[in-house]
């Protein structure tokens, strides 16, 4: 079954609470959350006391997207916090392999993220050992972007290649996903959909979101 993952990046922090409750009511599978240290990418958004807040209104998993450098030194404080899933990304960490493990240890799930324009062979010796690969779709570092129409062969040549080797790796899409080009996401291989303005900009959570499924099943 697809799943989709309002990104609270385009929420109305105002009453953020209220806002996480409406797409988890609305059938959300995960809350997913942008983190963003204004080096890595150029804006800079929340930490581990915001997810640790999250966690405490709702049941859904948390989907924690580290967009920063050095990982590695914060993992700990958003596993503390309540992530349920850990992305980090492969461009972000010169030792993947460790960190990917030590995501295992705290009791996460480990997700690989990808830029548009990093090849997917970088991937390829760690995929055995993680459960999602997040895929961007747009250059990471504000919500808002048009999706990149060249990422849906990537999505479909990662597909392919773990179909070959045996991997059941979920793949996840992040960046410009609206219900006209989910279906081109989904027909390539994709998972998971994250989306933000395409849902929070919206009126009436529960019709896009059933619309998003359907546009993706």
């Amino acid at each position: 079954m697809k799943k989709i993952a309002p990104s609270i990046l385009s929420a109305d922090y105002s009453k953020l609470g209220e806002e996480i409750s409406a797409v988890a009511s609305a059938g959300a599978d995960y809350i997913h959350i942008d983190v963003m240290d204004g080096h890595f990418v150029q804006n800079i958004t929340i930490g581990p006391l915001i997810v640790k807040a999250v966690k405490g209104i709702t049941d859904t998993p948390l989907d924690v997207h580290l967009m920063i450098l050095n990982p590695d030194n914060y993992l700990q404080a958003f596993a503390d916090a309540g992530a349920d899933i850990i992305s980090v990304h492969i461009e972000a960490t010169a030792h993947i392999d460790r960190t990917v493990q030590r995501i295992k240890e705290l009791g996460a799930r480990p997700c690989i993220a990808i830029n548009p324009g990093t090849s997917l062979t970088l991937l390829y010796d760690i995929l055995p050992q993680v459960d999602m690969v997040l895929v961007m779709t747009v250059n990471p570092g504000f919500g808002g972007q048009s999706y990149i129409q060249s990422c849906t062969d990537k999505i479909r040549r990662l597909r392919d290649y773990c179909a070959k080797m045996g991997y059941p790796v979920e793949i996840e899409v992040d960046g410009g996903i609206t219900p006209d080009n989910i279906k081109d996401a989904s027909d390539a291989g994709a998972d998971i959909f994250v989306a933000g303005s395409a849902i929070f900009k919206q009126p009436d959570y529960n019709a896009v979101i059933s619309l998003l499924k359907q546009n993706a099943s």
